[in-house]
């Protein structure tokens, strides 16, 4: 069985979004299910594309125009080359619209993956822009894709609530981990014997929908700032990070760091080093930087906006209001509690991520939802009519 997927961008700074397509593909190869991606070079002199130079990526000369990003090379290419099922990652781009376009002229199954971009917030955010995109085209896209694959139960009530009436997939994006956790884990408890300071920390796309700033006005709640560092780490909107370090400077926070972009090993490692980490998103469709934390042994305090209730129910951190005032009450309770307790949490988070969330485990239901397209086997029980 021969399958595609697209992508619009899919360099290292493109956000979450390419990271959780590489990794479940890279996971898909892995049980031996291979399948190739489309997308185009980056354009940014500072970024680059994810992987390795697998051949799995199908990267074309970027002739991206306009916002939208129309790309001839996209639309030839999949003119040119058959497969039994495609399958796009994301909404409001060329790339996503053709790729459904021409998946249903040569009458093949398609599959899309909105990335939360029918969350209520994502959808009206531009929706100046997205309203004639989604009467010229992508109301006909959604409504006739033959699966919608979503990471979560939320997900799936906020397409639905679209008027998307057909088949969704449940499945949560995989946590590919690195063989070198494990020794990055077994160091976790010497790191943590120093019982002051606490480390704090962010770690993902600074955009104001991620309300990093929440974070910054819980530390500077705090009794006694000399107990604890904040890191903060990850770019994005240039805007929004000075935003960021002027309200650090305007505080007279001492103890925040930014760190920039991180990634590989020296990203583990650093979450590694934290009491825990803060994810006070507006909204978050999955959030693949709680399960590589939980992988690591960090507790994890994820806004109610993100689909994390696992945090509670396994005891392994803290799904709840993300106002500065919560957050500095969770960052009180981390600090007044003993080093073992915070480690026992971590081993719970750590024991969720190896039950449910990964590679090999997401992979297999992946290529059980491309099976059942591709009429070569049964309707998996987390495909919902």
């Amino acid at each position: 069985m021969n399958v595609l997927q697209t992508i619009a961008g899919f360099g290292a700074l493109y956000g979450g979004i390419a990271t959780c397509t590489y990794d479940l593909i890279t996971a898909l190869n892995g049980i031996g299910f291979s399948l190739d991606l489309l997308t185009l070079e980056v354009r940014n002199p500072n970024d680059h594309l994810m992987g390795n130079g697998e051949t799995w990526i199908k990267a074309l000369p970027n002739d991206a125009a306009t916002p939208y990003e129309y790309s001839k090379g996209i639309a030839k290419y999949l003119k040119n080359h058959d497969y039994d099922i495609y399958h796009t990652n994301g909404l409001w781009m060329y790339c996503n619209h053709i790729t459904c376009s021409v998946a249903r002229q040569k009458h093949k199954p398609y599959v899309i993956t909105p990335h939360g971009m029918l969350y209520p917030d994502a959808l009206h955010r531009s929706y100046w822009k997205k309203w004639p995109l989604i009467q010229l085209c992508f109301r006909k896209d959604i409504d006739q894709a033959n699966c919608v694959h979503v990471t979560c139960k939320t997900e799936m009530e906020h397409v639905r609530k679209f008027g998307y009436k057909g088949a969704v997939a449940v499945i949560p994006n995989p946590a590919n981990l690195p063989d070198y956790l494990q020794e990055i884990v077994d160091s976790k408890a010497t790191l943590l014997e120093s019982d002051r300071p606490r480390k704090f920390g962010f770690l993902g796309r600074l955009h104001p929908i991620k309300k990093v700033e929440n974070i910054i006005y819980a530390v500077a709640q705090l009794p006694s700032l000399q107990d604890c560092e904040l890191i903060i780490m990850g770019k994005g909107d240039a805007e929004y990070e000075q935003f960021l370090h002027n309200e650090v400077s305007r505080l007279g926070l001492k103890n925040v760091t930014f760190y920039g972009f991180v990634s590989g090993r020296e990203k583990f490692e650093n979450l590694a080093q934290l009491s825990c980490l803060f994810v006070p998103s507006d909204f978050e469709n999955f959030g693949m930087i709680v399960t590589e934390a939980l992988s690591v042994g960090t507790p994890v305090m994820a806004s109610l906006g993100t689909p994390w209730e696992d945090l509670n129910t396994y005891h392994c951190g803290w799904w709840t209001d993300r106002s500065p005032e919560q957050i500095a009450d969770v960052m009180q309770q981390v600090l007044d509690m003993p080093v073992a307790k915070l480690l026992d949490m971590g081993t719970r988070g750590r024991q969720l991520v190896q039950t449910k969330y990964t590679a090999p485990m997401v992979a297999r239901q992946m290529q059980a939802m491309y099976e059942w397209l591709g009429g070569k086997g049964e309707k998996p029980v987390f495909v919902n009519d």
